[in-house]
């Protein structure tokens, strides 16, 4: 029996209804090892026979302090630790912070690394997308979909590693563009996805999208209003899912992502299936736009040339001692950045992922910290579950697609 599952009744009843602490209603603990919640979360069901009476989400389990210890940490150097939050999107998270470093100090970035940002941010997302229809399918008993859509994702892992040299926690984005230009190998992988990718969708959706068995699980259930998800700051394909057309890539463009031609796929229906179909179209969203920066990747450096915060080529440091000195300095001793504050925002494919940074004059972070999407997400479940059986809470827990590194940090 874990800690949590050891706290006195006298410390939650006032989180339930009186029908618990009467008896009439059961109280179960659901995790903090469930399968279904997809990390270590725990749920505190309050349940009338196999109904959910009321659901109160208990997190904190993978907390690591990541904000305290990149305020430790340089600006370089503090990225790492972006890569470990939400585990299904590093590179977007890298993006996030350099983003932030990026318009806290002025640093420019080159069109070619906005160029390959976006390519391999939506690449990113399709990954994650793949993630969650193979482990949400899984958890209602469609087994296919999870070893058909990991079989995808590795390709994409396989990219990862062409161009950074890791398959998961890459750090490929740094301040002022990326670490290093893409080796020539990588367009005719990307390409060779590109083409691969769609039919695969298309039998993604003739194993579910009209599958009987798979509506009687999904229709209907978890149902989110519009209302209620802007009341909670829901985001992301949450809140497309119950009517709202917001994406940070069309309403406020970062990275260039103003010149792709994109839709924002968009359901009214605010439930699991209609959470379903706007992720497995975001997924042919994002490939059109990973083939329309691939199309109008422009030659150039992937850098800035501002050595104030960018470290020299590494052809340069075995040549000139001013650039081998002026790596050691940054790497080293950081650069300064100014005491001012800022928010920089991009679209996760969980929803806004925000980062708050504040400079002190010096070389670190006096204050990060990170606005999630998971976070936000899970707070609506009790929302969206209350009258449901506990079969269907596995649904609904699979369709809000949340990351619990994401949540504790």
């Amino acid at each position: 029996m874990t800690q949590l599952q050891e706290v006195s009744f006298d410390e939650i009843k006032h989180l339930v209804s009186e029908r618990a602490q009467t008896g009439e209603t059961m109280l179960l603990n659901m995790g903090p090892q469930h399968p279904s919640t997809h990390g270590v979360l725990r749920l505190l069901l309050e349940l009338d026979g196999e109904i959910v009476v009321n659901c109160l989400p208990d997190i904190g389990f993978l907390h690591t302090g990541i904000e305290k210890n990149m305020e430790a940490k340089t600006y370089q150097k503090a990225e790492v630790m972006s890569d470990r939050m939400d585990y299904m999107n590093p590179i977007g998270n890298n993006l996030a912070f350099c983003m932030a470093v990026e318009k806290l100090v002025d640093l420019d970035v080159p069109p070619r690394a906005q160029a390959l940002r976006v390519i391999l941010t939506e690449l990113q997302r399709i990954s994650s997308h793949l993630v969650w229809l193979g482990t949400s399918a899984l958890d209602l008993a469609a087994m296919s979909m999870f070893l058909y859509c990991f079989r995808e994702r590795e390709i994409i892992l396989d990219i990862f590693e062409l161009v950074s040299g890791q398959r998961m926690m890459t750090t490929y984005i740094r301040p002022g563009g990326v670490w290093r230009d893409v080796p020539v190998e990588f367009e005719k992988a990307v390409r060779d996805f590109i083409k691969m990718f769609p039919k695969r969708v298309d039998e993604y959706e003739n194993l579910l999208t009209k599958n009987p068995l798979f509506l009687d699980r999904v229709l209907g259930i978890g149902k989110l209003t519009k209302e209620t998800a802007l009341q909670y700051g829901v985001t992301g394909p949450m809140l497309r899912a119950s009517g709202v057309n917001w994406d940070l890539r069309k309403a406020r463009p970062y990275s260039g992502y103003e010149q792709y031609d994109f839709n924002v796929p968009v359901r009214t229906e605010g439930d699991t299936y209609a959470r379903y179909l706007v992720r497995v179209q975001e997924l042919r969203e994002s490939l059109k736009i990973v083939e329309q920066a691939l199309n109008k990747l422009p030659l150039g450096p992937v850098r800035s040339d501002n050595r104030k915060f960018v470290p020299p080529p590494r052809s340069e440091i075995g040549v000139s001692m001013e650039s081998l000195i002026h790596h050691f300095k940054l790497w080293t001793e950081g650069f300064t950045a100014p005491k001012e504050s800022i928010y920089s925002a991009v679209e996760s494919p969980r929803g806004e992922l925000g980062a708050y940074l504040e400079g002190d004059g010096g070389p670190k972070p006096y204050r990060i910290h990170w606005r999630t999407p998971s976070y936000d997400n899970l707070q609506v479940m009790p929302e969206m579950v209350k009258g449901l059986l506990v079969a269907d809470l596995v649904a609904v827990i699979g369709s809000t697609d949340i990351v619990l590194g994401d949540i504790d940090r």
